[in-house]
């Protein structure tokens, strides 16, 4: 059975990792074909008249599957950013960012065991991206919160949770202060968690004492659920745990099975072309697109491909076969190399 998903490579380090991801999922032989598609400055450099072009987006659609590398998006001027017009256009409405203690990765949370799942809202909130200056000086910017996306990001976190085993659902929020915004999140949230009593425990943190309980203990908490904003900040936050966003995948999911899996980091133009970049992010995503496509289809095949992969780079890890930035000697190149040899 083959299954075809769309390639984005992105731009910066983009190129790099996709190949190095499209090398270790082919060596694992997982039987997956790749149309490449563009968005971000690699479509413009490829002649295109938009970072998100028409046929990328129809490609996702027709496919359902993508995985994407990283696209650059400018701070405080240029283009939209290409994630959240993938996520608008495609109705990603849940981002999973899981993170998980590394073999081999030492940080000072190490001997936690961190093993954190964020479900974070993806389609409202302030990133909805509503902005107006309203007089010389001052602007404002639009937070939405709709029932419906409110009540679609709970079931869907507690759906999430009692797939996979994972036992307790945290949602974070600021209903003190925004009383009606993140009051509704939160309502919504709860009024969920009591179709699941029983089978997944529920507790609801303030935002900012949520932070200062999971930097105490993050060996506590299980799956965060949060609205737009505060999920982007709680991934980055908890990536910090397990040696950062260089071991950290992603995966945006919508209906109907469709779903882009995605490095959740920058494309660090700075080091692009050098060989220096770290590939794992993506190959970890790769990881979880296969297990997507598995649970979709009943291809055991991409369920075995999968575990071979997760179990040849945590052998890396722990042999210090790694990149520069998690303490190693290695390239984009060789890393890839390292890996498929294990696969072998």
């Amino acid at each position: 059975m083959q299954h075809t998903a769309v390639l984005i490579p992105g731009d910066g380090i983009g190129p790099e990792v996709s190949a190095a991801a499209v090398q270790v999922v082919a060596a694992a032989g997982a039987n997956v074909a790749w149309e490449t598609c563009q968005a971000g400055l690699g479509a413009i450099e490829a002649g295109a008249d938009a970072v998100l072009p028409d046929m990328t987006v129809k490609a996702i659609k027709r496919h359902r599957i993508a995985l994407k590398g990283p696209c650059t998006t400018p701070v405080g001027e240029g283009f939209t950013s290409v994630n959240v017009g993938l996520r608008k256009q495609l109705n990603l409405f849940g981002a999973v960012r899981p993170v998980q203690t590394m073999p081999g990765v030492h940080t000072r949370y190490s001997d936690s065991g961190v093993d954190i799942v964020i479900v974070r809202e993806n389609t409202e909130g302030l990133y909805a991206g509503i902005e107006n200056q309203i007089s010389a000086g001052v602007v404002t910017s639009l937070k939405v919160v709709t029932e419906a996306a409110s009540r679609r990001i709970a079931r869907f976190a507690f759906q999430y949770a009692a797939s996979c085993g994972r036992h307790k659902v945290t949602v974070l929020h600021k209903a003190n202060i925004m009383k009606l915004g993140d009051g509704l999140f939160l309502r919504c949230a709860s009024e969920e968690a009591q179709r699941w009593d029983g089978k997944v425990a529920f507790e609801s943190l303030i935002i900012d004492a949520g932070c200062m309980r999971i930097v105490q203990a993050p060996d506590r908490f299980d799956v965060l659920l949060c609205e737009n904003l505060y999920g982007d900040v709680m991934s980055d936050l908890c990536a910090g745990f397990v040696g950062g966003l260089g071991v950290t995948p992603g995966a945006n999911f919508g209906e109907d099975k469709l779903a882009v899996f995605e490095a959740v980091h920058g494309s660090a133009p700075d080091i692009a072309g050098q060989d220096k970049a770290n590939p794992l992010a993506l190959i970890m995503s790769a990881v979880m697109l296969l297990r997507h496509v598995a649970k979709c289809t009943d291809d055991e095949t991409c369920t075995i491909a999968a575990s071979r992969i997760q179990d040849a780079y945590n052998a890396c890890l722990l042999a210090g076969e790694t990149t520069a930035d998690l303490g190693g000697s290695l390239g984009t190149r060789a890393f890839a190399e390292s890996i498929c040899s294990r696969l072998a």
